[in-house]
């Protein structure tokens, strides 16, 4: 397993809890993962590293976690060493890397989604504006962990993050704005093309409480979707992921383009039915920890059936009946500079998985990044596992740590009867 953080740990833990599973390392992990798995040192961005380091330990499969790596070509180094990978190649990965690559990738597939234009040079900033908003959308086109989308009603608010980027040599994706509930799908993808869904997801990006103040990687999660109609999944594939997957494999071949891994769907539920906010090209956090505390089929072979082409001869999946939930608990200072090195209390046992920790000689566990643990609960209906999830919460101690207090709130709601979208 390659990666460190919360996403991984549940990873991690899924993979060891699969019987065929004989053993298991995790680089360069966290103090989660080293409980579960042998912890080895790598640059997780250094594809010729990744490879050398899983040739070494005689990994029989690489499962990569974030999308640098991934982006940079860990996959491709891999596979060239005759090792499964499930992860996508650098250029499948262009769907997450390049968000203008995507647009048009959509494009030619015929795939709904926002209208866009990309713009490279300050001087034709203002007037792309104009054919925009209100309220505006300004996307970083490059990887920005989940942070790099300002949506504003301010049209100067929207300059000047346009600005700061351009001013940075980035590249700015400005989009109209896609009103509807959010969902994410995962969906495994193997070389043949052969695509399987996982349980549909929310998570909420904003650091508080009703969806207020700036975008973050990810302040929470849950799974399934009471309000979501139970063809949602079957509908996404047909009209959406597998046109793309066929797109990418006509633009670059099974060498090169096709897309072998986690093709993770950021959808709107518009009134004209879903359209595609972004794609990744990884599973996604904190989505991940609530959608595989629900799944009951070993992961680690279907991991390796996706990797190696085989996906159509699995079985279909089996899911737990109930609901999971995940709360993030950040540091102090997250979104923005994270306070590091505060002593965490009260995380050993079930229900927490780590991200931005770290174990010290004397066995301490302290912070060491944005975004800290996932706590996660599980229960026979959303506001079950959400009241499970807020109780762990409360078992936890990290100085001047925050969380939200609404995750999947909205949706444990009736209106005339029906679910709540959120």
């Amino acid at each position: 397993m390659i990666g460190a953080g919360a996403r991984e740990h549940a990873l991690v833990q899924a993979l060891s809890n699969d019987p065929a599973v004989t053993a298991l390392a995790c680089a360069p992990g966290n103090a989660g993962t080293a409980t579960l798995a042998a912890q080895l040192g790598v640059d997780a961005t250094d594809p010729a590293a990744v490879a050398k380091l899983a040739t070494s330990w005689s990994a029989d499969q690489v499962v990569v976690g974030p999308e640098l790596p991934l982006v940079a070509g860990a996959a491709d180094a891999v596979r060239a060493a005759g090792i499964a990978c499930f992860g996508p190649s650098a250029a499948a990965a262009r769907i997450e890397g390049s968000k203008a690559f995507a647009k048009d990738v959509m494009a030619a597939a015929g795939v709904p989604t926002a209208r866009s234009e990309l713009v490279d040079n300050p001087g034709r900033l203002d007037a792309a504006l104009n054919h925009f908003g209100p309220p505006w959308v300004v996307k970083d086109d490059r990887l920005a962990a989940g942070k790099g989308v300002v949506v504003t009603g301010d049209l100067e608010m929207a300059r000047v993050s346009a600005l700061t980027l351009l001013d940075g040599g980035h590249p700015v994706l400005l989009e109209s704005y896609l009103d509807g509930p959010e969902i994410s799908l995962f969906c495994l993808v193997d070389a043949g093309g052969t695509v399987v869904p996982l349980l549909p997801a929310q998570d909420f990006k904003r650091v508080g409480d009703g969806d207020t103040g700036p975008n973050t990687g990810g302040m929470g999660a849950y799974a399934p979707l009471p309000w979501a109609p139970d063809s949602l999944a079957a509908d996404v594939v047909h009209r959406i992921v597998a046109p793309v997957v066929t797109e990418l494999a006509r633009r670059g071949g099974d060498s090169s383009g096709a897309f072998t891994g986690l093709l993770y769907a950021g959808l709107a539920l518009t009134s004209s039915g879903p359209q595609v906010i972004e794609f990744n090209c990884r599973f996604g956090d904190p989505e991940t920890q609530a959608v595989l505390a629900l799944l009951r089929t070993p992961l680690a072979g279907l991991l390796m059936a996706t990797a190696t082409g085989a996906l159509a001869a699995q079985p279909p999946l089996q899911w737990d009946p109930g609901a999971a939930v995940v709360v993030v608990m950040a540091a102090e200072g997250y979104p923005g500079t994270p306070r590091t090195g505060d002593v965490i209390t009260g995380a050993d046992g079930p229900g927490v998985l780590h991200a931005g920790t770290r174990r010290r000689d004397d066995g301490t566990v302290v912070s060491a990044g944005g975004r800290v643990l996932s706590v996660l609960g599980t229960g026979a209906d959303l506001a079950a596992a959400r009241e499970h999830a807020y109780q762990r919460v409360q078992q936890v101690h990290l100085p001047g740590g925050h969380y939200r207090t609404d995750i999947g709130l909205p949706a444990t709601r009736r209106e005339n009867g029906r679910f709540v979208a959120g």
